[in-house]
Formats: structure tokens, C-alpha cells, sequence
């Protein structure tokens, strides 16, 4: 019986929400469950949006990479 193990190298998640705190929920609870298979983060993008009714819209790319 032959057993083996692949890990994951890079992982690429997108994230958006109404408000900046629901935004850091959702990366803080990523973060979290990512860890749990030996991910970290690496690098963290941001933009914040406002629509022509004026309404904030928050986004977010978070860039997982394997721990070593």
C-alpha cells in the first residue's frame, strides 16, 4: 500500500462585503481554517468602492502560501 501526501503551494481567495469589519470576519475566519492546513498568509490586496447610490463596497484578494 503506497501513501502520499500533496500539499497545497499557493492558494488565491476573493472576499467581498457592505462593511470593512464583516470584510476582516471573513479574512480573520480564512485565515483560521487555512492555518489549519499549513497555509499563512502572504500578501493581502484591498479596494474599497463607492456606488452611484453612495453605498460602500469593500473587496479583498488574500494570497496563501505554504508554510516551511
Amino acid at each position: 500500500m503506497n501513501f502520499q501526501l500533496d500539499f497545497f503551494e499557493d492558494k488565491i481567495e476573493f472576499f467581498e462585503a457592505s462593511s470593512i469589519k464583516s470584510l476582516e470576519k471573513q479574512i480573520a475566519a480564512q485565515i483560521e481554517e487555512n492555518s489549519a492546513i499549513l497555509l499563512s498568509v502572504h500578501s493581502v490586496s484591498h479596494q474599497m468602492l463607492i456606488n452611484e447610490n453612495g453605498q460602500l463596497y469593500f473587496s479583498a484578494v488574500v494570497h496563501f502560501k505554504r508554510k516551511k
